[in-house]
């Protein structure tokens, strides 16, 4: 393949993202491996202190909001520092933050404060993201969308703003994991999530507001999982990739080998697409828990009402379980996320892409995978046996 370059911030990368993955699977670990090698790393901001036991202590069974959401700025910027180390000046290091995080703009702050690269912003409009990093100009801000009609609608707002995302990342909703950019479960498969569709829309779009083509790099999320899928999308105009359960499961993923173990097990057969706490269709693995979320989904919803929150801090800015929210998740993410990032089986939420993994079950480093998606060469170990000859 011609070898193609991310071209962001006045940086040069390999055109290879690895997607945020919270609670605490992408940390600085992943992160400053993948920027290490020369590409984009990117820590998920949201209640990091789970990786700090200290701050844990400090934590554990506080009710007070202020308290863990501080303790939880002190561990992104420990986790930043860390990643920046790890890098030793490679790639970038881009911090994830979800917009429907109550503490979105605080954590943006401290992001930007504490050296990231970038921010990555999805789970709703970033509209606001400009506002939020002004007076960090070198920090890249980067919008999550799914479709063409949201990327209009961020760069008119971002324009009349006098900033222009650094890059767009392009989700498509049927293909990804977490939380997905569509309304509806029944909404995932539309037409206008095609990637295809999306770049050329995208492309029309540029024209028409007088910006070039080549002006913000798209990146394109979900689905993609071979060098084919790479070289294919590359060559369709797309900047860069992005990849995120292919990363949680390399060696260097920050998460307990048994949450790599579940997401590089499942199959498309136990994987289920279910209306997550915030809102936003999810895909995740069927494991004991959801099962039993799902078939008493229905009683919750109807004795839904508003309650404390179970964890203290009020995460979300909508809470289907907190908010009493009848036909939304009634369940805490966090605590379940928690529990999966510790290798819970039992009692864990693990979200996950659709598609194949690269390698399949096998666990393999960081390194291995990029060299793969850039060269389509898989390690000795995970190659297929040549054919016999006659």
């Amino acid at each position: 393949m011609t070898q193609h370059w991310l071209k962001l911030a006045q940086r040069r990368l390999l055109p290879i993202v690895q997607g945020g993955m919270g609670i605490g699977i992408s940390a600085h670990r992943l992160a400053g491996t993948v920027a290490a090698n020369q590409g984009m790393g990117t820590i998920a901001s949201i209640d990091l202190r789970h990786h700090h036991p200290d701050l844990m202590a400090q934590t554990r069974g506080s009710r007070d909001k202020a308290q863990i959401e501080a303790a939880n700025r002190v561990a992104l910027d420990r986790e930043i520092q860390a990643a920046r180390r790890l890098s030793d000046g490679r790639g970038m290091i881009a911090v994830n933050v979800m917009k429907a995080v109550g503490s979105h703009a605080q954590l943006v702050r401290q992001a930007c404060e504490s050296g990231a690269d970038a921010i990555v912003m999805g789970a709703g409009l970033p509209l606001d993201l400009p506002d939020l990093a002004a007076g960090h100009p070198n920090v890249a801000l980067i919008p999550i969308l799914s479709e063409s009609r949201g990327v209009g609608l961020v760069l008119r707002r971002w324009m009349k703003k006098g900033r222009l995302p650094d890059a767009i990342v392009i989700e498509h909703p049927a293909h990804a994991g977490g939380h997905l950019g569509a309304a509806t479960i029944e909404d995932l498969g539309e037409a206008r999530f095609s990637f295809a569709r999306v770049l050329a829309e995208c492309r029309e779009l540029f024209h028409a507001l007088g910006l070039a083509w080549d002006s913000i790099p798209l990146i394109l999320a979900g689905g993609i999982s071979t060098h084919e899928d790479v070289k294919h999308w590359l060559n369709e105009g797309a900047a860069a990739v992005q990849l995120g359960t292919a990363f949680a499961v390399t060696q260097e993923g920050d998460a307990h080998p048994a949450f790599k173990q579940v997401l590089a097990t499942a199959t498309s057969e136990s994987l289920k697409e279910f209306t997550s706490v915030a809102g936003l269709p999810a895909r995740a693995v069927m494991t004991p828990w959801l099962s039993r979320y799902l078939s008493s989904e229905s009683r919750l919803q109807r004795r839904a009402k508003p309650r404390d929150c179970l964890e203290g801090f009020d995460c979300l800015q909508a809470c289907g379980l907190r908010d009493g929210i009848a036909k939304i998740g009634q369940f805490c993410i966090d605590l379940k996320l928690a529990q999966a990032v510790r290798g819970d089986v039992e009692r864990g939420l693990f979200f996950r892409g659709k598609g194949k993994l690269p390698f399949g079950e096998a666990i393999r480093p960081v390194a291995e995978l990029m060299h793969y998606l850039m060269t389509g060469e898989k390690p000795a170990a995970l190659a297929a046996p040549a054919a016999a000859t006659a």
